[in-house]
């Protein structure tokens, strides 16, 4: 290949890696650049595919309990897969009905093993989110849509590095999580997010209420609280509902790992 049949073979490729160039809210100029390692690629080295597990609920209602729970089921699954490995045999080669042997290496041969491989999974935890990235938010109903556009650009991200993303926010608007899955789409992602609902009774919420939130909200320390001064709307037809008022934590767990399974 001449210098100038690769220069435009490199510029071709270059060309290639770019999307169309356009204005993204305040973003003029921008394009996106597509990975040279897809998630196809990704998810076959990982031996799973990727997925958002977006668990919603009441504050107390187990979110972030059940989402680090079946993290840590996930860590410790190990998926076994065929491994091809090429062993070189001997053979024994009789020539001219000699009574010479002489050793030849046979054609090599696929040795099938089986190996063990880890799950890739990352929690996305509400509180945590907002120690960094959103702490310029609070909780009006303007900054909670804010906080779940952007968790749903990260969560997206993790999707598309091939994780299993566990995200467990409060989330409280219908629309809000339409418009994480209509994003999660989008990116031709389809039935890769995964809506759990935490379903617990107020009564229990506050029962559960470790932070004392629930007493502040009810003596109006604190504002536009989910669940007392500011609405919290069902799920109307998520993947999963788990009753976690109810139930033990092992069971809910069962339940969700079921189902990827």
């Amino acid at each position: 290949m001449s210098d100038k049949d690769r220069a435009e073979s490199s510029s071709s490729q270059s060309d290639s890696a770019y999307g169309k160039v356009q204005t993204v809210g305040n973003s003029s100029n921008i394009a996106w650049h597509h990975s040279s390692i897809t998630k196809d690629d990704i998810h076959k080295r990982n031996n799973h595919r990727s997925s958002i597990l977006w668990f919603t609920g009441l504050s107390g209602s187990g979110k972030s309990t059940l989402a680090n729970a079946v993290n840590n089921r996930l860590f410790q699954i190990q998926i076994s897969v065929m491994n091809g490995s090429y062993q070189a045999g001997a053979a024994t080669d009789r020539t001219n009905d000699t009574d010479t042997d002489t050793d030849t290496p046979a054609i090599s041969s696929i040795r099938a093993t089986t190996i063990s491989t880890p799950i890739h999974s990352y929690v996305l935890d509400g509180d945590n989110i907002r120690h960094g990235i959103n702490q310029d938010l609070g909780f009006s109903d303007e900054d909670r849509i804010e906080n779940i556009r952007r968790i749903g650009h990260i969560a997206s991200l993790f999707l598309d590095a091939g994780m299993i993303v566990l995200t467990a926010f409060v989330s409280p608007f219908r629309s809000d999580r339409e418009h994480v899955r209509t994003l999660v789409n989008n990116y031709g992602c389809e039935n890769e997010f995964i809506e759990i609902y935490c379903s617990a009774n107020l009564d229990v919420c506050e029962e559960r209420d470790t932070k004392g939130l629930y007493k502040k909200a009810r003596e109006g320390i604190i504002p536009e609280f989910t669940g007392i001064s500011s609405p919290y709307e069902i799920p109307e037809n998520p993947e999963i509902v788990v009753e976690s008022g109810t139930k033990s934590l092992e069971e809910c767990v069962d339940q969700i790992i079921s189902y990827l399974e």
